[in-house]
């Protein structure tokens, strides 16, 4: 099964993926005059304002349930993993991924907004699957982001961070940090996989509590948990690089050397620096994936830029903050391997002897300043991150589920996928993080593939509305949306809107 599932991986994550994501950040950048410069200031206003209603939450709502799905275990183990197979100039491409990102995450954003509807409970939905049949008039391609979406995040993805929760927890109870009594003892597999499975058990748990309370539970649960654990991993981070700021300087020149291919060590992994820093930076911020727009589509705004506006920040939050906080905390502690592309060849680097790459590489670097905390606030950390993003990823997947249900109320069809990621959550935590990365990586790779070619197909009405927002904002205006004036087809929510003001 493995070899299967990392077949398909390769046959994704091809290098015309790659670039494809690079070119549409770029592309976008271009087409809105970098948009993520010149809104900055806009975007850190609209961060913090607009409202929420029965039907929608609020723009910080809308952020955080889409910063629950950005800042996932991508941020700590993805960011550990690039630099292991792609050295540490990956993280200088995750930047680039990053600022480039911004403008996509716009457009997508912005589309979602344009073209959200009300399902039978009267509240917002939207998403690639909405804009690509109303935007594109594909029923069939619509429906093929839908089902990919659904087995993504419904199945696919959930068991990276499962798969973390459960590593991170074991490893800081090997050193007894968390577990007290086991300190000292030697863990044999089996016992290993038993607290996995209640690991996975718990958290499986704790998700249904979440998901069986409705958006409206998610969304409250993410405005409190994800600024708090966002902000204590950075000031971590920070305290880090403060105690070993000797290394910083150093810590830098690595980096901008790797990524160029001047560093003497890493000089012949350019190659592979720029591919693990899109890959892992597109699972670490989302942007082009098809994930944001689910949540920015439920937002209550009175103008859909604005949420593009909010998500574009999103993107900046994710990679240049928490991201980054990972990078420099491995990085100016040392606390990291770099692996060499020959098959059995010695690694290039090796700061860390018997832990493999991901998350211990931050739980090392923690401990190597705070011993006997370390592993086990990295462990806290990773519960955080991973457990907001499985519940993001089952409301991406309810949205989807939503729209094949043509917006219909059938609960047997919610029931089941409730149980299937609760499932999958379980499953995820007692198997390899190999495997578990590799299904994570098929499923990203899926609706990357599906929404870049869409949103670059019908980004136009997302440009429209950046004008038109534009204009009324250099007019004193607080920006309202009118698709028939635009010339906007198929914006009905909107259309109404106008029609009953």
């Amino acid at each position: 099964m493995e070899a299967t599932v990392h077949f398909i991986n390769s046959i994704i994550w091809s290098k015309a993926l790659i670039f494809m994501c690079l070119a549409a950040g770029l592309y976008f950048s271009a087409r809105t005059r970098f948009m993520q410069i010149r809104g900055f200031f806009e975007m850190c206003r609209l961060t913090v304002s607009g409202e929420k209603s029965d039907a929608g939450v609020s723009s910080f709502q809308a952020l955080a349930m889409s910063m629950a799905g950005r800042m996932g275990i991508g941020n700590i183990a993805g960011v550990a993993t690039a630099i292991a197979f792609g050295g540490p100039g990956a993280i200088f491409w995750m930047w680039v991924m990053g600022f480039l990102g911004a403008s996509t995450s716009y457009i997508e954003c912005t589309l979602a907004q344009i073209y959200k509807t009300k399902d039978a409970e009267g509240r917002y939905r939207g998403g690639p699957a909405y804009y690509i049949e109303k935007a594109m008039g594909l029923k069939w391609y619509a429906m093929a982001f839908a089902l990919a979406t659904i087995v993504a995040a419904g199945f696919l993805m959930p068991g990276v961070q499962a798969n973390a929760i459960a590593d991170s927890i074991v490893n800081a109870c090997r050193g007894g940090a968390l577990c007290g009594p086991l300190d000292g003892q030697v863990f044999g597999m089996e016992q290993v996989q038993a607290m996995k499975l209640g690991i996975g058990v718990a958290v499986a748990l704790l998700l249904g509590v979440v998901i069986f309370g409705g958006v409206k539970r998610i969304a409250s649960f993410a405005e409190i948990v994800v600024p708090f654990m966002a902000a204590g991993f950075i000031l971590m981070a920070i305290t880090i690089m403060v105690l070993n700021a000797e290394r910083v300087p150093e810590m830098f020149g690595i980096i901008f050397d790797s990524a160029f291919g001047t560093h003497a060590a890493f000089g012949a992994m350019m190659g592979l620096a720029v591919e693990w820093g899109v890959k892992r930076g597109i699972y670490a911020n989302e942007a082009g994936q098809g994930t944001a727009p689910h949540a920015a589509a439920a937002s209550e705004v009175s103008h859909p830029a604005k949420q593009g506006y909010v998500q574009a920040f999103a993107v900046y939050f994710d990679t240049m903050m928490v991201c980054t906080s990972t990078a420099f905390l491995i990085l100016a502690a040392g606390t990291y391997n770099v692996y060499s592309p020959e098959a059995g060849a010695a690694p290039i680097f090796q700061g860390l002897a018997g832990i493999a790459e991901g998350a211990g590489y931050a739980q090392a670097a923690v401990e190597s300043v705070i011993p006997g905390f370390g592993a086990a606030f990295v462990a806290v950390a990773i519960f955080f991150f991973a457990f907001t993003t499985i519940m993001a990823y089952y409301y991406m997947a309810e949205t989807n589920l939503t729209y094949l249900n043509n917006n219909a109320k059938r609960p047997l069809t919610v029931l089941v996928l409730r149980l299937g990621i609760i499932g999958m959550v379980i499953f995820g935590a007692v198997h390899n993080a190999q495997l578990a990365w590799a299904l994570g990586d098929i499923g990203v790779g899926l609706m990357a593939w599906l929404n870049i070619v869409a949103i670059l197909i019908v980004q136009k009405p997302a440009m429209i509305a950046l004008r038109d927002y534009e204009r009324q904002k250099k007019l004193g205006l607080d920006p309202t949306f009118d698709p028939v004036a635009l010339g906007i087809k198929n914006a009905d929510f909107w259309q109404k809107k106008q029609e009953a003001a």
